[in-house]
């Protein structure tokens, strides 16, 4: 009984782990890696036809976006998911086939006037559809016997509808071993979904540490800190655009935008247009408003029940075509834009990154998980230019970070989800989802806490009898990118990685008194100055 590690090994994006049981090779996520995570898309450590099953946490491209190239490469086995999860899959895979389709012809286009070779899409939008002939799906709770010796329960993990945690209960030679793989955990008290279902025993767990080294914001800011941020810009005559990922975090947006427009929170302009510039994103809000039975918290049940539609207000468009989205840039009508991508590496957002970065009257507002390396990181290190589509863009917006809107669980909450897992404690816990520098740390963190626990690097086994590394990993060498031609030096990494530190120690100070706070900013101010002089 061996666990592999194949995506998301000191890195956040990618996810992909292989259990072996019986001779029956598992694979839980198939992710497709991003920004400096990215090592090769295009080839799997392992042979694609190999592979017996795979389980999906959820829908997220990081997490199922290379299954159709395991299809592409010959893999006829079984894929469970929860029912929504499947949903999401089918309509996230074919646009990520759409893009990876576009990527290669933009590329081949190029190649014919250079001379360069012709390059495949990663997977076409075929291969994307022929995912759904191997799906089997299942509901929260439920118990499915995958083969001999290997049983799976997926649980709620409050991340985005219908993810899970999986707990996977396997038998060899007499010997049974529980494994839970956290997937991705969700934060609390988010809208829509519910908080994440905490585990109590297992022997090993797979976790997530995207967040390992930090706290969020308070949950109340997020509405009043939004309404702010639009009135202010609304004023100024600006546009607020806001990159996000199209399936989860854009619905969150709508319900909060929903909440604002309700209680005419944005004075300049009550009725402020809002436009959703993604077809992806249309079609994720029309199955967010399906059957959702088993799956939504309870706030927004009451919600669909009274018959108020969650995402229902006035002023709201959804554009559909490019040309549609292209003519949002020349309307000079103040509005909000949210578009995807989230981290801003591709898609509909860079050309109004384009149009609204140079304008300081506008605000560009983060509001998820900004990988390293991503345009999106970039502009919130304070890069001062980027490069967008060959022509230099100054950045003169606002640029706001809402990191308390995140679907990932803080540092703090995801202490308590490994503590809660007692009955029985694992043996240890392999941490994963997390920077290079956050990984490690978080591991170091769970060990105070009595967990034996590392940071895997890619593609080590670990025996899960024997309890030992069988085949140490490597560690990848990280892409070298620039973006917006500033290439951040692992020591301005550091000073960023600081300075994250500091802010969070400030927030904590919060109600502590006076005398202490004072004496803290005249430290901070002595700092500053002596650095700056």
């Amino acid at each position: 009984m061996k666990l592999s590690f194949y995506g998301a090994d000191q890195c956040v994006t990618g996810s992909c782990h292989c259990l072996e049981v019986n001779g029956k090779r598992i694979l839980v996520d198939c992710g497709l890696q991003q920004g400096r995570d990215e090592v090769s898309n295009d080839a799997f450590p392992f042979a694609a036809n190999d592979i017996d099953f795979v389980l999906v946490t959820h829908a997220h491209i990081d997490h199922t976006g290379r299954i159709p190239m395991l299809v592409k490469q010959g893999f006829r086995g079984r894929i469970v998911a929860t029912r929504l999860t499947a949903d999401l899959m089918d309509i996230m895979l074919q646009d990520s086939a759409h893009i990876q389709e576009s990527d290669a012809e933009w590329k081949n286009r190029k190649a014919e006037r250079s001379g360069a070779p012709r390059v495949e899409p990663l997977y076409t939008i075929e291969d994307a559809q022929r995912v759904s002939q191997y799906m089997t799906t299942c509901e929260y709770n439920q118990p499915l016997d995958l083969c001999e010796g290997v049983r799976v329960e997926f649980v709620d993990a409050g991340h985005l509808l219908g993810s899970a945690s999986i707990l996977v209960t396997a038998t060899e030679g007499g010997v049974t071993r529980q494994i839970v793989f956290s997937g991705d955990i969700g934060n609390v008290d988010q809208p829509i979904i519910r908080d994440p279902t905490y585990l109590t025993g297992a022997d090993y767990v797979v976790m997530e540490s995207t967040y390992g080294d930090r706290n969020h914001t308070e949950v109340w800011s997020y509405t009043d800190d939004l309404a702010k941020i639009i009135d202010e810009t609304i004023a100024k005559g600006g546009n607020v655009v806001i990159p996000s990922f199209a399936v989860g975090r854009t619905q969150e947006l709508l319900y909060f935008i929903r909440e604002i427009k309700d209680k005419g929170m944005v004075k300049s302009d009550p009725d402020f247009p809002v436009y959703i510039d993604s077809p992806l994103a249309k079609k994720a809000t029309t199955i967010f408003t399906g059957d959702l039975r088993g799956y939504l918290d309870e706030e927004a049940l009451e919600l669909v029940q009274d018959g108020t539609h969650m995402f229902n207000f006035t002023n709201l468009r959804m554009t559909e075509t490019s040309e549609e989205s292209k003519m949002l840039n020349m309307d000079p009508t103040p509005k909000v834009i949210i578009s995807a991508s989230g981290m801003c590496d591709a898609g509909r957002i860079r050309h109004h990154l384009k149009h609204n970065l140079w304008r300081p009257e506008c605000t560009v507002v983060f509001v998820g998980y900004q990988g390293e390396g991503t345009l999106g990181r970039a502009l919130l290190e304070g890069t001062k230019s980027v490069k967008l589509f060959g022509e230099e863009i100054a950045v003169h917006a606002r640029i706001e970070n809402f990191q308390g809107l995140s679907s990932h669980a803080d540092r703090d909450h995801l202490l308590s989800w490994i503590q809660s897992i007692q009955a029985p404690k694992p043996q240890h816990v392999f941490v994963v989802h997390g920077d290079r520098e956050v990984a490690p740390f978080f591991a170091k963190t769970i060990q105070g806490l009595g967990f034996t626990a590392h940071a895997p690097q890619y593609t080590e086994v670990y025996d899960l009898i024997a309890d030992k590394v069988v085949e140490p990993g490597y560690l990848p060498e990280r892409k070298a990118r620039t973006t917006g031609g500033m290439r951040a030096s692992a020591a301005y990494e550091r000073l960023v990685a600081v300075g994250n530190m500091l802010m969070e120690s400030i927030k904590r100070s919060r109600g502590r008194d006076n005398k202490s706070l004072a004496r803290f900013a005249d430290q901070l101010r002595q700092l500053l100055e002596k650095w700056e002089s």
